[in-house]
């Protein structure tokens, strides 16, 4: 990973393609970074492959990432190779990853251009899938890894091993092996602990255990999972929520750190995640109806 550039010399704004506002907002941001005398260019969108060799170019410093969530977590995982932060600007419902809101974003600006912020690193997982010691598909994640069942409503057998060690065996709807920052995702709703985001850490925890080990189990940063299927009925590999691919009995789905982590602008002080934690939760409309 190169070491970030600051101040930035060229920053990248990249918006949600599918978010009405994002592209209309973007434009607004490129304007006011130009009018303080600072040059910003705007992508196509995030799954432009042109921003991608550009960022492997070293033709961006830093992206400002417009959407919600989603957007800020392909907008880590596209820079993290790169070494370029991400500054996360809320257009969407929930935010928990953005810094800024849309309605603040201006008065942000002369804070980022004279590197009145932190960089907040986020630890990455690196996943491949393999079958006869041969890699069918690798991917980076932000938040998790799922191997799970497909169409069939049948619990898996699962297989956990640890640097070569057997930690567990599942009869489970699946497994999720997350980051930290993933342990406020899916792992959270299967009753998982809560870690914090700069936590160089492995959750792994099962879904709806059937007769097996509950509880999640926390590793350190250089273990290395293998996640073994050993049911007949189709199984599933989903990588921080995108579509699905199938899993074949015998298959492995190896998990270990990545080595470059995503980089994000942070102009609260760090105790911002416990308190920002406590308020999106008091947003669930079961717990608090008038939220």
């Amino acid at each position: 990973m190169q070491q970030p550039i600051f101040p930035p010399r060229k920053i990248v704004i990249a918006a949600h393609p599918r978010l009405a506002e994002a592209r209309s907002e973007a434009v607004r941001v490129v304007e006011a970074l130009n009018a303080l005398g600072h040059p910003a260019e705007m992508a196509a969108h995030l799954h432009d492959e042109a921003l991608k060799t550009a960022l492997a170019a070293g033709e961006f410093d830093l992206m400002l990432a417009l959407g919600g969530d989603g957007t800020m977590l392909r907008a880590g995982l596209l820079c993290a190779p790169y070494g370029v932060p991400v500054l996360g600007i809320n257009l969407g419902h929930f935010g928990f990853l953005m810094e800024v809101q849309q309605d603040t974003w201006q008065e942000r600006l002369p804070r980022l251009l004279s590197w009145d912020f932190w960089l907040e690193q986020r630890m990455l997982l690196k996943v491949c899938q393999w079958r006869d010691e041969k890699c069918l598909g690798n991917w980076q994640v932000l938040n998790e890894v799922v191997v799970c069942r497909g169409q069939y409503v049948r619990p898996l057998l699962l297989t956990a091993m640890v640097d070569g060690y057997l930690l567990a065996q599942y009869m489970a709807d699946g497994l999720i092996a997350a980051t930290p920052t993933g342990s406020t995702a899916y792992a959270l709703a299967v009753g998982g602990p809560i870690l914090p985001p700069e936590a160089r850490t492995l959750l792994i925890i099962p879904i709806a255990p059937h007769l097996s080990i509950n509880r999640g189990v926390v590793l350190p940063e250089g273990a290395k999972v293998t996640i073994t299927t050993q049911s007949s009925h189709q199984a599933v590999l989903s990588a921080d929520g995108q579509p699905p691919i199938v899993v074949e009995e015998g298959d492995e789905v190896r998990v270990e750190a990545a080595p470059s982590p995503a980089l994000f602008v942070r102009f609260q002080d760090p105790g911002y995640f416990y308190r920002n934690l406590a308020r999106y939760m008091e947003q669930n409309p079961w717990i608090n109806p008038q939220a």
